[in-house]
């Protein structure tokens, strides 16, 4: 078997702005941004050359999003991958710690996430499940705010997005990994809801343990949501490293998905 190709060099923040540029970046825009980079090949400089690609296209008037969840800060009666004792319940919801904006780490959201997340200047919301963290200069206005119910509604960061026109990039991963379409899902007449759980920091430093009622959730479709999504022509394709980089307004990605959603989930689930 013979080894796999070598790219000619090193993908650099240089090549990688040239590469953002191209697909459609905008100047002084915001962006969201969902990255697996793994799939980009070697990146001299890893995560920080890209947050730099980007900021080097965006300017000083652009703002970089980010997704910064906590997963693992939510009622542990409904985990699954892995599931814990019943009895493990009641001792999870009294310890897991409080969430903290400025020190709880985000899960599973990857290195650019974090390195986003951390950097001098970042803002991020307090939802305590589902923030999302900002650098820029509509950070504030982005991230304040974030109701505990609704997360991903219009009381959300995804909300500020819409309103601002914001860009959706998603790095070496599909629409399935693009949090965006859930605000679609608050946008039907009628969504399935469930009760959610957390636990929060209080005003004087300690922690409680909250529940709240809020939309059931689900990503299963959004692949083919985004497959459909591409074939409008909406969506912006090109290389990014070695990956392929998918650059969407989110107000058309949201407004198609809203329409999307009210076709095929009511005609599966009828």
């Amino acid at each position: 078997m013979s080894a796999p190709a070598v790219p000619a060099r090193p993908h650099t923040r240089a090549s990688l702005a040239a590469q953002l540029r191209a697909l459609g970046v905008r100047p002084g825009g915001t962006v969201l941004v969902h990255a697996a980079l793994r799939g980009l090949g070697f990146l001299c400089g890893g995560p920080e050359a890209v947050l730099l690609a980007l900021r080097d296209v965006l300017g000083p008037d652009g703002t970089v999003v980010v997704p910064t969840h906590t997963p693992e800060n939510s009622d542990p009666a409904g985990w699954s991958n892995p599931p814990v004792p019943a009895d493990w319940w009641p001792v999870i919801r009294a310890e897991m710690p409080g969430f903290d904006p400025a020190v709880t780490p985000s899960r599973f959201m990857g290195t650019l996430a974090e390195l986003v997340r951390t950097s001098p200047g970042a803002r991020r919301s307090d939802h305590p499940h589902v923030s999302f963290a900002a650098l820029g200069p509509a950070a504030e206005r982005i991230v304040a705010g974030h109701t505990l119910a609704g997360m991903l509604g219009e009381g959300s960061p995804l909300a500020r997005l819409h309103e601002l026109d914001a860009d959706v990039l998603l790095l070496g991963v599909d629409h399935g990994h693009s949090t965006s379409l859930h605000l679609a899902e608050y946008r039907q007449p009628a969504p399935p809801r469930q009760r959610c759980g957390a636990a929060v920091r209080t005003a004087d430093g300690g922690r409680d343990w909250v529940w709240w009622d809020d939309v059931d959730l689900d990503e299963s479709d959004f692949a083919r949501l985004g497959a459909d999504l591409e074939a409008t022509g909406a969506v912006r394709l090109g290389p990014v490293g070695d990956g392929t980089g998918r650059l969407v307004r989110q107000r058309a990605a949201v407004d198609f998905a809203v329409g999307w959603l009210a076709r095929h989930r009511r005609t599966e689930e009828a």
